[in-house]
């Protein structure tokens, strides 16, 4: 196991983040076509000092684990949630205005915690940028999108959120999340929803129709691609098998073991995306504007992210002897988790590192013991749920539906704000009520 001694080893996960924020902005042509090289140039910043410095073979072993047992079934989950939901097509949605936007960013809220934050998330982007192409002004839709969609409301399930997923394979009982966040979560997405109304009518009434012409087609209230439901129920049972069938370790790459659970729960999710393409009707992904372009963008930037994030979670994961010594040493007072910080801590990493590694570094640090965290220090627990699950939405790359929603909005013509402009946005809109949460639940 890679164990950095400086903080000049996270300089690559930064440099690539700065990258991902800067270049779009600075160089949008050089970074469309050459972002790949990017993301290679920075994860070899780390792969070879690590190889020729560290140990022989312990590069080489974080990167076979990191692939195999993180980002392989991260990518083939939201890859099997992209290809399902794109085969998903909601007809007959209303003109979009105020109500009926902030009604179907509800039900996309609620569904979040069902079918994944991925899921929902694919699955109403189109109707909602159907329903409002005679709006001038659709960035803020999108951003809200992400805001409650593909972040806050893939909290209450293991379902949901890929953090509280981990938190439910490391021993937290699969209704935990409900009983305990259910209030947070309610206070913090139907503050987005009330916001979201608000700002949305501003946009409408500076002007913010476009020609009358350019309106949603009149359907027939309907869903097409409704196989891609089975699916769906395909890749929950998927996920699920993770948890409830154990096995021992079947194959081994050096020192990194793979089950039988996994590698059939990996080949479940690639069948569910293999057969929704096969069987949904072509004119339905055609009329959903379906390409892979945004889902290659984010499985190659994510690539690096994982690659580079292994140094950075190494140094957390070595706790108060390592070089975050000091930020370790105030998340206890006297033994006990100062719940105030846990909360803030676990949500702005989540929010510039991916929130399912955060998450499960500060559980360890809270004591890894799921039986004595639900029992003892269940308000603790609840703080690193909330905060991986909420902060996430602050930047485009806190969570990795942020960036796929991004590009998709970006294909169907939606200019939407750059990496800063976008933080701007997420601050003004969620910093308030993450605010009042930690106020009235997490003091």
């Amino acid at each position: 196991m890679i164990v950095p001694s400086s903080l000049l080893w996270a300089v690559p996960f930064f440099g690539l983040l700065l990258t991902i924020a800067c270049a779009p902005l600075l160089a949008p042509r050089h970074w469309h076509r050459h972002y790949p090289v990017w993301t290679a140039l920075w994860s070899l910043a780390f792969l070879v000092p690590a190889a020729g410095l560290d140990r022989p073979g312990a590069a080489l072993d974080a990167l076979i684990e990191t692939a195999l047992l993180q980002y392989l079934p991260f990518i083939l989950l939201l890859g099997a949630l992209f290809a399902v939901a794109g085969g998903l097509r909601v007809t007959g949605v209303p003109r979009g205005g105020p109500a009926v936007n902030t009604a179907l960013l509800a039900i996309g809220g609620i569904l979040a915690s069902f079918v994944g934050t991925t899921g929902a998330a694919m699955l109403m982007i189109r109707p909602l940028i159907r329903a409002n192409r005679h709006r001038r002004h659709a960035a803020h839709i999108i951003i809200f999108l992400i805001l409650l969609v593909a972040n806050v409301g893939g909290a209450l399930t293991p379902l949901g959120d890929p953090p509280i997923f981990l938190g439910f394979l490391a021993g937290v009982p699969f209704l935990w999340t409900l009983t305990h966040l259910w209030a947070p979560t309610l206070l913090v997405a139907g503050g987005l929803l009330a916001s979201f109304y608000l700002v949305d009518h501003h946009f409408l009434r500076r002007g913010g129709r476009n020609d009358p012409a350019v309106l949603p087609e009149i359907e027939k209230l309907g869903l097409d691609g409704g196989v891609n439901l089975l699916l769906f129920a395909l890749i929950i049972a998927a996920v699920l098998l993770r948890a409830v069938w154990p096995m021992a370790p079947v194959l081994s790459f050096r020192r990194v073991h793979w089950d039988l659970a996994a590698i059939i729960s990996d080949a479940l999710l690639l069948a569910a995306a293999a057969l929704s393409l096969a069987v949904t009707p072509r004119e339905t992904r055609r009329r959903n504007d379906f390409a892979w372009g945004p889902m290659i963008e984010v499985a190659i930037l994510f690539a690096g992210i994982f690659i580079t994030i292994i140094p950075v979670m190494a140094m957390i994961a070595a706790g108060p002897s390592g070089p975050a010594a000091l930020l370790f040493a105030r998340l206890t007072n006297g033994g006990v988790p100062n719940d105030p910080l846990f909360y803030w801590v676990t949500g702005l990493l989540s929010a510039v590192l991916d929130n399912a590694p955060t998450y499960l570094v500060f559980f360890g640090f809270a004591g890894g013991d799921a039986a004595r965290l639900t029992a003892e220090f269940p308000r603790t627990l609840a703080a690193i749920s909330a905060a991986a699950a909420f902060f996430g939405a602050l930047t485009y790359t806190g969570n990795a539906p942020n960036l796929l929603i991004k590009r998709l909005a970006e294909q169907h013509g939606i200019a939407m704000p750059h990496f800063f402009a976008y933080i701007g946005w997420a601050m003004a809109c969620l910093l308030p009520w993450l605010l009042l949460a930690q106020f009235i639940f997490f003091r």
